[in-house]
């Protein structure tokens, strides 16, 4: 029974770090897309399933929403996936003036395969700017493995916008609905237009704070956590003081009957009057080798004991503790304290992809398995732990995305960075395998991963 509850403790709250941090990242990505005039059909938080619980917002056009899936998530920002087609203007076009189209009358219209009509109105779709529609009649339903037979116009307003642009207005004149037709004038015009509200039809610049969104906001929100615990919660620092804090159990000094709250007095003859010079009497006096005598003070008594040193051996420490006390940093040292943090944690992040050090970095990683019982035992032992837990899977988060190995938002700007060197995008099909090289390099990680927190949990190291 309290293995099981140990493991239900630990799945709810590894559950709840990393879907917060997941929501932080994806919110992140979903703040700068919508601030540089990205469309954004859908954020949500887990994993893309058919099952889910959403709101869409009246003002966005962007669905919100969680699925059971969770410790994942996703923005869908318009215009990031397929490849440039210069007929999609006209297709495009024959949507807009149809209404709704199958995609083997666009393909016999555009005079090609049907392959290619596909792909056609599946770079539309994911511009936002037509969707998918679900025949129930032909045995169609949303979440099906393929697109369906035919695809829509959305809704727009009289100015051509539709849900997912700022300023949309559909109670206004000339509104049209999902499927009506809605023909364009100029087809190029058009497209350009749509285009522009898209992550592709952006410059430069605002795909890769896009991209950089995500990751430098959980990096901000681990700086901010550990800041704020710093200056709150404070840290335990020594009391620079001869009465002890405690007395590790079965040390010479527990055996000579030393006590926390013993104020040290003498150490082999030699007045004490602070923790520093406690700790350079008890030095010289091990030094010798020999048992020395300790006079102490409790509850206003003085007495004397004698450390035990073994013959033959030789002690260098006897097991005592100072006193402590909780000190509250200053902004300024928090601060100070949190970027070096920040900057030991993205020094060892970046380790991973040297090849010299990736084996090393690989065997001190810890799996999502891992990482819940962390949360859990942070849980148990307090906010404040929990809290600098959660700080410290954050900034991992966050470099981690960082590194320039596709799917990873590092290894997306990569490919922004060379496309413009290349003088050409990059096809979609490179882009792919690339991203499965990225995957099974991460697959490797994950195993060692796996292998580390099972390890550690049978208690085998």
């Amino acid at each position: 029974m309290s293995m099981a509850l140990d493991v239900l403790a630990a799945v709810f709250w590894g559950t709840l770090v990393l879907s917060l941090l997941v929501f932080v990242h994806e919110g992140g990505h979903f703040i700068a897309a919508r601030a540089f005039g990205m469309r954004v059909t859908e954020f949500f938080l887990g994993l893309p399933f058919r099952h889910r619980i959403s709101v869409k917002s009246r003002r966005l056009g962007t669905e919100f929403g969680i699925t059971p899936l969770l410790l994942g998530g996703y923005n869908r920002i318009c215009g990031m996936e397929g490849d440039a087609d210069e007929l999609l203007a006209r297709a495009l076009a024959i949507v807009q003036r149809e209404g709704r189209v199958l995609a083997t009358s666009l393909a016999a219209e555009l005079a090609i395969d049907e392959d290619r009509a596909y792909a056609l109105l599946g770079a539309l779709v994911d511009m936002g700017s037509i969707r998918p529609h679900y025949d129930p009649a032909r045995g169609e339903r949303p979440w099906q493995a393929d697109f369906p037979a035919a695809f829509e116009t959305l809704r727009r307003d009289g100015s051509l916008r539709s849900e997912y642009d700022p300023g949309h207005d559909f109670d206004g004149a000339g509104t049209t609905e999902a499927g009506d037709p809605r023909p364009v004038g100029d087809a190029d015009a058009f497209f350009a237009r749509e285009t522009a509200c898209t992550y592709r039809g952006k410059g430069l610049l605002a795909r890769f704070v896009t991209l950089l969104a995500g990751p430098l906001v959980n990096i901000l929100l681990a700086f901010a956590l550990v800041v704020g615990s710093l200056m709150v919660v404070g840290v335990q620092v020594n009391v620079n003081s001869n009465t002890l804090g405690g007395v590790a159990g079965g040390s010479p000094a527990e055996a000579a009957g030393l006590r926390g709250g013993d104020t040290i007095l003498q150490v082999g003859g030699r007045d004490i009057s602070d923790w520093k010079g406690l700790c350079e009497a008890l030095d010289r006096a091990l030094e010798d080798g020999r048992d020395f005598a300790i006079a102490y003070q409790r509850d206003g008594e003085t007495f004397e004991t004698t450390i035990d040193v073994p013959e033959g051996e030789r002690l260098s420490v006897i097991g005592i503790n100072a006193l402590m006390e909780t000190y509250r940093l200053s902004f300024p040292e928090a601060a100070l304290s949190a970027l070096s943090y920040v900057g030991f944690v993205g020094g060892m992040v970046a380790r991973i992809i040297m090849p010299q050090h990736t084996i090393e970095v690989v065997s001190q990683s810890s799996s999502i398995v891992g990482i819940s019982a962390m949360a859990s035992q942070a849980a148990a032992s307090g906010l404040s732990d929990l809290v600098l837990l959660t700080a410290a899977i954050s900034l991992s988060l966050g470099f981690m995305n960082l590194l320039p190995i596709p799917p990873l938002d590092g290894g997306k700007i990569l490919m922004e960075a060379v496309q413009p060197v290349m003088r050409r995008p990059l096809p979609s099909r490179a882009q792919a395998w690339l991203s499965y090289l990225g995957l099974a390099f991460f697959l490797f990680i994950f195993c060692f991963a796996i292998r580390n927190d099972i390890v550690r949990l049978m208690g085998l190291t």
